[in-house]
């Protein structure tokens, strides 16, 4: 049971569902509960802990319809029957000789689906090489069906992931329900002179491996619902956002929204990391006072890992607003665990943008700050100028800059030394440059001359960069 449900959920998250490992523990024990006899009890106990939203109620009802579905076999003739009837008649057409006569002189099998097995030195073939066919000359669809089930677990079905390996699979699990000892026997009816058998069986194992491919293509669908998707988000993720295409920026916003999502579920608690070997002697004097002084109950300092404050100074300048637009939405994605995020732009003149983020929903106050602050001529002096004048004084030891921006100021002055009175009082520095390091020091690019003023200078040009940084501005806020 707990495979099914494991593959189920594997389904489910294929589909874009959302399954926690708690989430997973409450639906075995919903299956222990109600059981498989019910299907729709079964589909609506599961939904109650495993789909949260409309969208996933809506995508697990079609993925159970369609990963609980057993219609992969058709129903058809027993090969058995038939062949039996012909051989009974022929028996009759020769007087009857075949049923006490000499067993190799008979066209009939003794065990059930063997036929024409004459002239073997072995005798009759092994019971594990007979089951297959044993299986197709019977019709037994329930029995095929375990069948195929257990040569999908064999061949670990649910870990296909492309379409050119249905082939491969499907090798695979007609290997493990016994396709030699199905060609095996084929063969032996040949040898024997039983042809009609051997084309029988050959016509069941056609139809057979036909019935496989069909079950490996549903497979395929259940387990890479969202595949190309998710491989088209993937590739974004790592790709430099100033490549980024118009046509791709819904499936970015998108991104950002299920990365900002796990950071909130990462950091939302406020926790306590307790650093021990550092004993706090006057607690530990006062809680064993009733001790007369022995030390029952030891305390350790501890230190309170909160909530940090951040100001983001971002230039939204040519290629640089591409990145610019996306650390804004991530920052104001994570209001949960980054409420007092204070947030600039500047190409010329910095102006602040955080009431304008409050004001209206975030891609409209994004078109604004693109449109308000980039279309002038990049000056960096200027802007730590402004910055200076409307921020300096709200920077304290909690507070980190995030400063976003290729430093590259037309030649003219930076004004680092603005940017070492902002170290000076801030918590850190970090600087975002969405050029490669090769870069930075060339032609009126003024990294040498403002890095030294940053606790940290990085390369950040994709989603991926973005979620590392911030994560680790969260991981390590005190």
């Amino acid at each position: 049971m707990s495979e099914v449900l494991g593959d189920f959920i594997r389904a489910l998250r294929s589909a874009d569902i959302r399954v926690s490992t708690s989430e997973s523990i409450d639906a075995g024990n919903v299956i222990d509960l109600v059981g498989f006899d019910d299907r729709q009890t079964l589909k609506d106990a599961l939904s109650q802990v495993l789909a949260k939203s409309d969208d996933e109620k809506q995508a697990f009802a079609e993925t159970f319809d369609t990963y609980f579905s057993f219609e992969q076999f058709k129903e058809r003739p027993a090969a058995a029957n038939e062949n039996d009837e012909r051989e009974r008649q022929e028996s009759e057409e020769d007087g009857g000789d075949g049923e006490d006569g000499d067993p190799s002189q008979s066209g009939s099998a003794s065990a059930p689906g063997g036929g024409g097995m004459s002239g073997e030195p072995q005798g009759e073939p092994s019971s594990a090489n007979m089951d297959l066919a044993a299986l197709l000359e019977r019709g037994d669809q329930a029995e095929l069906q375990m069948a195929l089930a257990e040569g999908a677990r064999q061949a670990r079905l649910n870990r296909i992931r492309l379409f050119t390996q249905r082939g491969m699979f499907t090798r695979r699990i007609m290997e493990n329900m016994g396709l030699d000892g199905l060609n095996e026997e084929i063969e032996r009816r040949e040898a024997s002179g039983n042809q009609r058998g051997a084309e029988s069986l050959g016509q069941a194992r056609e139809e057979l491996r036909g019935q496989v491919r069909d079950y490996v293509e549903k497979q395929l669908e259940i387990f890479t619902a969202n595949s190309g998707r998710q491989l088209r988000e993937e590739v974004l993720a790592q790709m430099r956002l100033s490549n980024v295409d118009r046509s791709d920026m819904k499936i970015m916003r998108e991104l950002v929204r299920k990365m900002a999502k796990r950071l909130i579920a990462l950091h939302s608690r406020r926790k306590k990391v307790a650093r021990r070997g550092t004993l706090d002697i006057r607690r530990t004097i006062r809680a064993n006072i009733e001790f007369d002084g022995l030390l029952f109950h030891t305390v350790w300092k501890k230190t309170k890992v909160d909530r940090p404050k951040v100001m983001a100074v971002c230039d939204v300048s040519g290629s640089v607003a591409q990145v610019s637009r996306f650390l804004l939405m991530f920052l104001y994605s994570l209001q949960e665990v980054l409420p007092a995020v204070r947030s600039f732009a500047f190409s010329g003149h910095l102006g602040e943008t955080t009431d304008l983020f409050k004001r209206e929903k975030l891609e409209e106050a994004l078109v604004e700050v693109l449109r308000d602050f980039g279309g002038g001529s990049t000056d960096y002096g200027q802007a730590l100028m402004d910055f200076e004048e409307l921020a300096l004084d709200d920077i304290d030891h909690r507070t980190t800059i995030l400063i976003l921006g290729d430093a590259r100021s037309n030649y003219g002055d930076p004004r680092g030394d603005i940017l070492k009175k902002i170290h000076a009082r801030a918590r850190r520095v970090i600087w975002l440059n969405p050029e490669p390091r090769t870069m930075w020091n060339s032609g009126d690019s003024e990294m040498r001359r403002l890095s030294p003023y940053c606790d940290k200078a990085v390369t950040c040009a994709s989603l991926k960069d973005l979620e590392r940084v911030v994560s680790e501005l969260l991981r390590s806020a005190v």
